[in-house]
Order: structure tokens, then sequence, then C-alpha cells
């Protein structure tokens, strides 16, 4: 066997068939390793290309994945509010007017009647047909209803009923003025909303009841984010016809209506949502609130004012809730509060009533520990709820027992118009105290707050409030309290008696229980409660009986008793009769009492 190594053809013949590609020449052997290595080094730099573009690929995919994934989150974030408008006219917290001008306007039923010697005020319809007349823009309105015209009977025995038909004339005639009318409702059938769509409108539905478990109540305009409007009248001939309104204009005042147009854009962004975003756009936030309100001039005078908003669901990032505004207001008195409500009670009902602590808690801390004198004027209508009586009873035992309490309350009495339905029913919601005025759209009921949808106006003066002189707001709005205080329509609630609201009421209601002349515990009333029965000619869609809710038994139709009801008013009595059994040893209380005197 030949051990020797190979030489010449046939190392060729060998490097050929490993594919190196040697031409079969004369060529060293230092020569083909060194190309050999040559070729390995080649492949093994490929190779680490190939790694290093793969790796980069892989990095490409994922940095477009996450942009995807990131551009999703933003369109999702934002396309839970749309916000309209691109630079809100260009109006900025830094270039807005604070030099501005406050009115107040009340609608008051042609048969109230007051002394001549009375607070008067404008008519909210001139009032609201004078915002019209300003108007070159746009018109921005919310509203829980809509329904301006009334009836040939209602006209006839109404004649103030006529003024829904002329504002409802003076919408629809501003698309030939080229002024854009935006509209943002509840979700109501209106015949009037089809008719101002016919004119040019854009409407909005808000569907509350999906969002919040509530209603919609808001009630104000912005016009050309200058001037506005808030109170309780809505855009129902009622309001200004046979209702007791009250509310105030703000004439050029762009700061403070830039804050209410972004309360105006939350609602108009939520049509067709069925959840509240969970971040708001911030275009949204608040310009203004309680911690930091806006420093004006109003009628000349130094003043602070922001909007506050309910419920919590649909309040953006620095806005103040109406529950603090209440609370701050009540804080910053020195002297007073006046309130005057439509209806006054501190319960949360869903399957059974529950104590609703946050108002009644803010009176009574007023009360006791601040020595603050408290009035409160309440209507006294068909849909008063009778735990309306208890709960005053119980603030009024407080002051029985304490010097320097001051807790004084009255019902403001409607009157019974032809059709049988109540006029002059106290609409009014708003506070006043010596140095500040709260005007909103919501009644002082837990359910309101909790779940309806509602804007307010806190407008502070303490410098300029001057007794007997109506320089100020504030003064202003106290002089219309105490005009509806004294007047013949508010009565105070008597020792022995539960007060009847209306005819339906002492049709329905039962006998009292013992009284307190026989030393009996406080007076409710027994028997049936039909508390979703209203005027068959209230066309309100939610009405006070509705947003009460009460929730009653299946078993006997002909019976219908209120769940957990007598329950908490049994509890009440005790409370206030145990308060009571003593303030009655005190001879002095004992002649107020007598005298039917609160």
């Amino acid at each position: 066997m030949d051990l020797r190594a190979p030489r010449g053809p046939a190392i060729r013949q060998d490097l050929k068939g490993f594919g190196l590609g040697i031409p079969a020449t004369g060529i060293p052997a230092s020569s083909i390793i060194l190309a050999v290595q040559q070729q390995d080094y080649s492949a093994s730099v490929w190779l680490r290309r190939r790694d290093k573009l793969e790796h980069s690929q892989q990095k490409c995919i994922m940095v477009f994945a996450l942009l995807c994934c990131f551009a999703v989150l933003v369109a999702l974030i934002f396309s839970a509010v749309d916000v309209w408008g691109e630079d809100e006219d260009g109006v900025t917290e830094e270039n807005c007017s604070r030099d501005c001008r406050v009115v107040l306007v009340e609608n008051i039923p042609e048969d109230v009647t007051f002394s001549n010697s009375s607070a008067c005020h404008l008519s909210l319809s001139a009032g609201l047909l004078g915002l019209l007349d300003q108007a070159i823009r746009v018109v921005e309105i919310v509203s829980p209803l809509w329904l301006l015209n009334s009836s040939e009977y209602e006209s006839s025995f109404q004649p103030a009923a006529r003024q829904g038909r002329v504002l409802l004339a003076r919408l629809q005639a501003l698309k030939s003025k080229k002024v854009q009318l935006k509209v943002s409702s509840g979700i109501v059938d209106s015949a009037e909303l089809k008719t101002l769509v016919g004119y040019g409108a854009e409407v909005h539905q808000v569907n509350t009841t999906a969002l919040s478990k509530g209603h919609l109540h808001s009630s104000f305009w912005v016009v050309d984010s200058r001037h506005l409007y808030i109170g309780s009248g809505s855009m129902d001939w009622r309001s200004l016809a046979t209702r007791k309104e009250l509310g105030v204009l703000v004439y050029n005042c762009s700061c403070l209506a830039l804050d209410l147009h972004r309360v105006f854009n939350v609602y108009w962004g939520l049509q067709y949502k069925e959840f509240v975003p969970s971040f708001w756009s911030k275009r949204l936030f608040a310009i203004f609130n309680k911690d930091s309100p806006l420093e004006l001039t109003l009628n000349s005078t130094e003043a602070r004012a922001y909007i506050s908003t309910s419920p919590d669901v649909f309040i953006p990032k620095d806005r103040s809730s109406d529950l603090e505004a209440i609370s701050w207001v009540i804080k910053d008195a020195r002297r007073f509060v006046y309130i005057s409500v439509t209806d006054y009670l501190p319960l949360l009902n869903g399957s059974a009533y529950r104590y609703w602590s946050r108002i009644d808690g803010f009176l009574r801390e007023a009360l006791i520990l601040r020595r603050l004198r408290v009035r409160l004027l309440i209507s006294c209508w068909e849909n008063t709820h009778p735990l309306t009586f208890n709960f005053v009873w119980s603030l009024r035992s407080l002051c029985m027992e304490q010097d320097n309490c001051s807790l004084q309350a009255k019902f403001f009495n409607p009157r019974v118009q032809r059709d049988g339905s109540l006029g002059g029913i106290n609409h009014n919601r708003f506070m006043v105290t010596d140095r500040a005025i709260y005007l909103g759209n919501l009644d002082w009921v837990g359910n309101e707050f909790t779940y309806n949808a509602g804007v307010g106006l806190v407008i502070s003066q303490p410098r300029g409030v001057e007794e007997g002189k109506n320089s100020t707001v504030v003064d202003q709005l106290r002089a219309a309290f105490e005009r509806d205080w004294f007047s013949s329509y508010a009565r105070a609630l008597q020792a022995n008696k539960i007060p009847v609201c209306s005819k339906r009421q002492m049709d329905r209601a039962g006998p009292v229980k013992e009284s307190w002349a026989n030393g009996g515990p406080v007076p409710v009333r027994t028997g049936r409660r039909d508390t979703v029965r209203t005027d068959p000619n209230d066309n309100e869609p939610h009405s006070k009986a509705k947003r009460h809710d009460a929730v009653q038994s299946e078993t006997d139709p002909g019976e219908q008793k209120i769940v957990g009801l007598e329950h908490l008013q049994a509890q009440i009595r005790r409370t206030v009769w145990d308060h009571l059994k003593e303030a009655d040893n005190r001879s002095a209380e004992s002649r107020e009492i007598s005298n039917g005197s609160l």
C-alpha cells in the first residue's frame, strides 16, 4: 500500500470535487489554503450580516405593532367624547373678557301678585329674546324639555302661554340671520325639535339613563361664547307662563361663557354613547373651580365665579361638583343661608329608601356649629313627598334644644287652575347667603345629585354686599327670596297638622295620627300615596313623581304601599319626638309652637 500523499493533478482533482473552483493548474499548496480561509471568512461575515438583518426586521415589526396599538388606543380615547370646534373661536383664558354685566330674570305667573315695593326683575321671556338679539354666530342650548307650543285651550285661560310660540318663532328665524343653532337635550319626542331641525338646527340627544341611570335636567344657554343664561326655566311654555322661575343672564363675559361652553361640549359629544369615557379630552377640562374661581367684575363690583355640574360621572378634570359648590357657599356664609327649592328630601331610593346625609349634614353643621340663620322655602305641590315634613321637623327639633340656633321653614302654596293643574309653583332652585349665591338646575333631593345631569353657577361678592341696598346680584337675589318669604303664598308649617298642597292630596290623604296637642308623635299622613300620579296635562316626561321613583308593592294595586317608608317614618318620628318632649317643657318654645310659627 502506497501511503504517500497524492501529488500534482490528483490534488487539483480532489479540490475540484470539494467545489472550490480552483483551476487545474500548478498552484502552490499555501495559496490553496489561503483561498480556503478567505472563503470561510466571507461566509462567516455573510452569516453575521444576515443575523443582524433578521434582528433589525424583528425590531421594526415590534415597533410598528406598538405604534399601531398606540394609534388604536388614542383613537378609542378620543372617539369616546367628540370635541367640536377647532380653537373655541380663539377665546382663551388669557384673552377672555372679565368685565361683565349680570341681570336676574324671573317668570312670575300673571295671577301671582306681590306688593309694589317688592323686588322686580326682567321677565324670563324678554331676557331670552334679548339673548337671541345678541347672537351673531352660534346659539347653544341645553334643555330637558322642548314644549314651547301650547294648545289653544291652554292659551285661552293663560294668555302668557303664547310667549312660548314667540320664542320658538325667534329660534326658527336664526337661520335667516345665518346664526347656527345647536341643541342638546335628553331623549325626548318633541315636535318643536323636529321643526327646528327643518330650519337648520343641529340636535344631539343624550341617553342619560344609559350613562348615569338618571335624566338630563340641565338648563342653560351659551351665545357666541360671550353671553350665557343659567336658571330653573326650560324650553317649556309653562316656564314662560304658569311656573315661577328664576335665572341669571351674564353679558360680555367670555371667560365664564367659555367654561360653560365646555360643559355644553360634554353633552354634545355624548350623543349615541352608551358609556361614559374613562378619559376626557383636555378641551373639556374646567378652566375655573371652587379652588381657582374666575376673578371678574359684575356690574362694576369685584366678584368671583365658577360653574359646577352633576353627577360625578359627567365631571371632567378640575370641574367642581354641585355638592362641592353648595358646601362651599354654606361654609363661606357668615350670618345667614336662605334656600328656595321645589323639593327638599335627603333620601336615596332604589329598592328601598336610604338616608342621604350630604346636604342635610351641611345644614346641621351650619345650625349647630356655626350658628347661622337658615331659612327653607319649599314648594308645596301635588308631588311633595310626605317625608319632606318629617325632615324639616327633624331640623327644627335641633334648634329647640340649642341657643342661638335659628331654623325657619315655609311652604310656597300654589293655586288650582281651571283645568285642575297647579299654577304658580315655585320652581326656583337657588341659595343665597350674605356673601354668595348658588343657582342651579336640581332640587335638593338625593337622587337628583347622584344620577341626574345639572349645572350650577356660584357667584361670590363679599366686598360689595351692603344691608338694604341692591347693588350686587347677591343683594338682588336676597331681596327676591325675602319677597317670596314674606308673601301671602308662603305659609309656615303648623305644629298640629300637615299642609295639604293640592285638592288631589286632600282627596287621597288619610286622617292624621295623634296630634301634638294630645302629646302624640309628629303627624304623618296615612293611607294611600300615589307618587306617580301626575297632572294629565303635564307633558313633562321626567316629573318630580318619576324622579322620586317610589317603589310600590305588587300585591294589591288598590292599596299601594311604599317599601321602607313606614319604617323610615317611624325612625324619624322617634328621633324628633325625643327632642320635642324636652322642648315642650320650655315655655318660650311652647308659646312659639302654639302660635303656629317656625
